[in-house]
């Protein structure tokens, strides 16, 4: 923005009071074309002769503006919800993706944001596409799909720094979708079922494991008392018999269990 200390000129000068003096002739017909009404949310940004006319702007409320001399542009203060087109990007890991994001902005300096830049709402959506492509080809994939929040953190503090001078202040920026190649997507479930397989195995082996070293202490147990393996005998038969009740259980002698653990252990 140019520096306002400087003045209009005599010319400048001599071009607003005749302005100003023919609002007064034509009062009160002129203050239709004088008087203008800016909204709550809006902010107006005259210029005098081509110069800002103060470094703030006007509204909200009725404003003046003189003919000839002045014009003025509204500029709309209310939050600005910015879709970003799905862009293709290389992440660092060499895997191609396709992201799209949202980002939300408002103009909190009406003067910047008309007298700095030409288009403010474009020049936000273009460094918004830039900096989500440049900020996600420096992560992997994995990163990418596990840190979306830190990662989007990250885009919100690059563009609004950028963005600063616009009189831009970005409020939210979200990752909306992450789309990889369908190949991609296989070889990963495969990697996944891969995984939970070798995750069942090892648990599979443990409980294997945990159960021989109960059997070697019932087997223990047992052979230090008798009569335990006897209830034992008998209480599987119950559950047999109460299970199924068309099983045909042929009883064995006792003494024949018996005989057969001193062998056992004499031998």
């Amino acid at each position: 923005i140019a520096d306002r200390q400087e003045g209009i000129g005599v010319c400048g000068w001599i071009l607003v009071s005749l302005s100003f003096l023919l609002v007064l002739i034509t009062f009160p017909i002129s203050s239709w074309a004088c008087v203008k009404v800016v909204r709550e949310y809006e902010r107006a940004v005259v210029f005098r002769l081509g110069r800002v006319l103060s470094k703030k702007a006007k509204g909200p409320g009725m404003i003046l503006v003189l003919p000839c001399t002045d014009t003025f542009i509204k500029v709309d203060l209310r939050m600005v919800t910015c879709k970003i087109p799905p862009q293709e990007i290389l992440t660092r890991d060499a895997v191609t993706a396709q992201v799209d994001g949202v980002v939300h902005y408002r103009i909190h300096s009406a003067v910047s944001a008309v007298a700095n830049v030409t288009d403010v709402h474009s020049a936000t959506l273009l460094l918004a596409q830039t900096t989500l492509r440049n900020v996600l080809g420096t992560q992997s994939l994995a990163q990418l799909l596990a840190g979306r929040e830190e990662i989007a953190h990250s885009i919100q503090a690059t563009l609004g720094s950028a963005t600063e001078q616009w009189g831009v202040k970005v409020a939210r920026v979200e990752i909306k979708d992450i789309r990889i190649p369908m190949a991609m997507q296989r070889a990963m479930a495969a990697e996944a079922e891969a995984a939970r397989e070798t995750r069942a195995k090892v648990v599979a082996a443990e409980g294997e494991m945990n159960a021989s070293k109960a059997l070697q202490q019932a087997s223990m147990v047992l052979a230090e008392s008798p009569a335990g393996l006897q209830l034992r005998y008998l209480q599987t038969l119950t559950t047999v018999a109460a299970q199924n009740n068309s099983t045909i259980v042929f009883p064995l002698p006792i003494n024949m269990f018996g005989s057969l653990g001193h062998k056992s252990i004499g031998g």
